[in-house]
């Protein structure tokens, strides 16, 4: 039989180990913002609730070791199973939602009900349990209660730490869940012998180990998929169309991130439009930029390749997006030097001044908070050089402009001077300058830019025109930026 502390113990590493790890099952679908969080941590809540009842009725029903740890057992195999149905469910529920718009707060709460609730309820039944069992006198009630409760709280504490900076990040969501798994078996089983078929559970999870991860999507309807992995922020993969072209989908495909065609470093989308807005106020060509959401190194290229003696800076959060560009999209530009940490902190640290600060670091479905505020733009404004300008892409549902109209009014606070470009349905560019902006002097500067550039700052010019009025201005203290986003697809739906 195993010791009653040691079954709480594994139980409990399992119940946060999942949760953290059901986050990351998530973040490719939804985000990995606070609502999702949320979403998380309520649904874990929940069902430890309930399996704390559940648990103290089936311990009064059948106060026996065998009882305990068939119920471990068992919630051991349904938490084994979790990353294996959860790519074929979560792609149903995003299909599903699709078709009425429905925003990553309903997504992510029936993804997380659907994926972990009745494992984690299970889990949570075991304490109670074992607490029944580890009681024989009433006197000592008080102390094996809290004694069993405080090693089922260090468990957690262990399962949290654990999968967050060793198991995700050395063995991959999918096994992590399968060594949390494996733990709480193999000490279940202990109780249920000498009936040896009860090995086959914890056999078959070690078997699920050891497989290979193998590829998650070898086609997509826009091309072949030549490299995919699951980073320590996200899954990422880059694919490859008939053209030769290849681009950098995050988060199942939510947004593509970074392009590269044959022969040019230009891409024909809104990459192109922020290598030219910046000239709406500048009169000379950049000698230092900063790209907020470099990924990998789309625009850093360009730069490069048009304004050769830039110093260009690629702020990037994820590391292996930067690995990802200098293998499958030539990001080798010699004055290019990448820094990996988030772009607010990266901005407060330096003391570089940059003639232009282009901010692309927008994750699908929501944005970071902290990177729509005010005082992020105040801070951005005073890491620019004298008539330096700030460049911001805003991806939105086509007819969707209330994002914009809340970074327009927000930025607004922060510079004088705020331009928008419409660049298509679902991409907005805004430039924004202490120094005067005009489309008259985009058009002006155009005509000594390189000869490929020159049609896309006309084009831009052509389009540049006031920001949208209305927008509420965003702080660090009040910033719903994920109440804002879902609202504007629930919108969209109508």
């Amino acid at each position: 039989m195993p010791p009653l502390p040691l079954l709480v113990f594994v139980v409990g590493m399992g119940s946060l180990g999942a949760e953290i790890a059901a986050v990351r099952l998530l973040s490719p679908y939804f985000g990995a913002s606070t609502i999702v969080w949320a979403n998380t941590i309520g649904v874990v809540l929940v069902a430890l609730s309930l399996g704390y009842w559940l648990g103290g009725r089936l311990a009064d029903r059948n106060p026996t070791m065998r009882g305990l740890c068939g119920i471990a057992l068992t919630a051991a195999a349904l938490l084994a199973l979790v990353p294996f149905v959860a790519d074929p469910l979560l792609d149903v529920a995003v299909d599903a939602l699709d078709s009425v718009s429905a925003g990553a707060f309903l997504g992510s709460l029936i993804g997380v009900l659907g994926l972990v609730a009745v494992p984690v309820l299970l889990l949570g039944a075991v304490a109670p349990y074992a607490i029944r069992l580890g009681v024989t006198t009433l006197e000592e009630a008080g102390r094996v209660s809290g004694r069993l409760y405080a090693i089922s709280t260090a468990g957690s504490l262990v399962g949290t730490l654990s999968s967050a900076l060793l198991l995700i990040p050395l063995v991959g969501t999918r096994r992590t869940f399968l060594v949390f798994a494996l733990a709480i078996a193999v000490v279940a089983v202990l109780g249920l012998l000498p009936t040896r078929r009860w090995i086959a559970v914890p056999a078959a999870i070690a078997a699920l180990i050891a497989l290979p991860v193998g590829t998650l999507k070898a086609q997509t309807e826009s091309g072949h998929v030549i490299y995919e992995t699951d980073t320590e922020y996200q899954y990422a993969r880059v694919i490859e169309r008939d053209d030769g072209s290849r681009i950098l989908e995050l988060n199942e495909g939510q947004a593509q991130h970074s392009l590269i065609r044959p022969g040019t470093v230009l891409t024909g989308g809104y990459w192109d439009g922020m290598l030219v807005l910046p000239f709406a106020g500048l009169e000379r060509d950049p000698r230092r930029v900063a790209i907020l959401g470099n990924a990998a190194g789309t625009m850093a290229r360009a730069y490069g390749r048009f304004y050769p003696d830039a110093a260009v800076d690629g702020v990037e959060i994820d590391a292996e997006l930067s690995e990802i560009g200098e293998r499958y999209f030539d990001m080798d530009s010699p004055r290019l030097t990448l820094h990996h940490e988030d772009a607010r902190p990266y901005l407060r640290r330096t003391d570089a001044r940059y003639d232009v600060i282009a901010i692309d670091a927008y994750r699908q479905p929501y944005i970071p908070f902290y990177l729509s505020t005010r005082e992020f733009f105040e801070l951005c404004r005073d890491r620019l050089a004298p008539g330096g300008a700030i460049v911001i892409n805003i991806g939105h549902p086509e007819d969707q402009e209330e994002l914009e109209k809340v970074l327009a009014a927000t930025i607004g606070e922060a510079f004088p001077h705020v331009l928008r470009d419409p660049y298509d349905d679902t991409n907005t560019l805004v430039v924004a300058s202490a120094a005067p902006l005009s489309a008259q002097r985009l058009r002006a500067v155009a005509r000594q830019m390189p000869a490929s550039l020159r049609p896309v700052a006309n084009s831009a010019a052509t389009r540049l025109g006031l920001p949208l009025p209305g927008g509420d201005v965003y702080t660090d203290d009040h910033a719903p930026v994920e109440w804002l986003i879902d609202r504007s697809i629930v919108e969209y739906a109508d």
